[in-house]
């Protein structure tokens, strides 16, 4: 096979190890709560896209992880929904599948950063033509009250899985991150960044599946890396109702970036995807407070202050 060819059964057995390994090292760290999978599929009579396929939904609730979700599905669909095809026109009325691993943790502990994590491929085809096919993915960090140490840990693992690909990788999709999780309307980032790549099938300009490939299990391998130190590093931290108001706050933020921006959940909804599987990324409490600010030198102020920004980390 060439290294322009796709394969897509590597990838598939890739995301679904990837699924396992995850949820283990999550529910080890997470010492209280255990994954339990719901496994569905699609059948094209009841969604408006005629969608086939399915996938495992693993959810986890009530230890140290609150709320959280590891995700694989794979699905095809007889055409490609407006989101995919808006920067790609000539890919409208192609077949697709889809599949890939997407994954957001919500800490009971607000010491403990939200943290979210995304492998995906599609391939578009069309009889007599060869496939179009590309990696995307990524993840990032969303701290409620900041620690140097910790953003500091996160962006050396993402530069370090970045480096034996080149040196430009990483303050590449560093950037990418930074500028996608933003929140126009509030002029404000979500959280301190990470990684985002998106549409990569080539490098130095030429179609290149196994690169491609090999950076995209580079990025789903690293996110435990990058995450479980963080989580046994804060989860014994002592809080109180001030954090945690604090927290469901800056949680509302999450929601309006997932349903406002995010691509997968545009994605998923406008192909009539699993709804619940969609929205396991909302939080399971958030609010909104009238005009909130934190109070001048308080540990709140210091997220918006020092950790919010954009800078180099490493």
């Amino acid at each position: 096979m060439s290294t322009s060819q796709c394969n897509i059964p590597a990838v598939k057995a890739f995301l679904l190890d990837l699924q396992d390994r995850i949820c283990a090292a999550v529910e080890h760290a997470d010492g209280k709560a255990k994954f339990v999978e719901d496994a569905w599929e699609r059948d094209e009579v009841n969604n408006p896209m005629s969608l086939t396929g399915g996938g495992r939904t693993r959810v986890i609730t009530n230890g140290t992880i609150e709320k959280g979700g590891v995700n694989f599905s794979h699905v095809r669909g007889a055409a490609l929904p407006a989101s995919a095809t808006a920067s790609r026109p000539e890919l409208e009325g192609r077949s697709f599948q889809a599949m890939g691993v997407s994954l957001v943790l919500h800490p009971e502990n607000p010491y403990i950063p939200t943290s979210h994590a995304n492998v995906r491929f599609f391939v578009a085809e069309k009889e007599g033509e060869e496939p179009v096919w590309w990696f995307g993915g990524g993840f990032d960090l969303t701290p409620y009250y900041g620690f140097q140490e910790d953003v500091t840990h996160w962006h050396q693992v993402s530069k370090d899985l970045c480096e034996p690909f080149g040196e430009n990788i990483y303050p590449k999709y560093k950037k990418w991150c930074d500028e996608y999780f933003f929140l126009k309307h509030r002029n404000e980032t979500r959280g301190v960044g990470g990684l985002f790549f998106d549409d990569l099938n080539t490098w130095d300009d030429k179609v290149d599946f196994d690169r491609s490939f090999a950076f995209m299990q580079a990025v789903g391998n690293g996110y435990t890396d990058a995450i479980i130190p963080i989580i046994e590093r804060r989860k014994e931290t002592p809080w109180g109702e001030r954090e945690r108001k604090f927290q469901c706050y800056r949680r509302g933020r999450y929601v309006e970036f997932n349903l406002v921006f995010d691509r997968g959940t545009i994605f998923g909804l406008q192909t009539g995807g699993r709804t619940e599987s969609i929205l396991m990324s909302m939080p399971p409490i958030a609010h909104w407070d009238y005009d909130w600010h934190p109070e001048p030198g308080s540990p709140e102020e210091k997220l918006y202050t020092d950790f919010l920004p954009h800078r180099e980390w490493v």
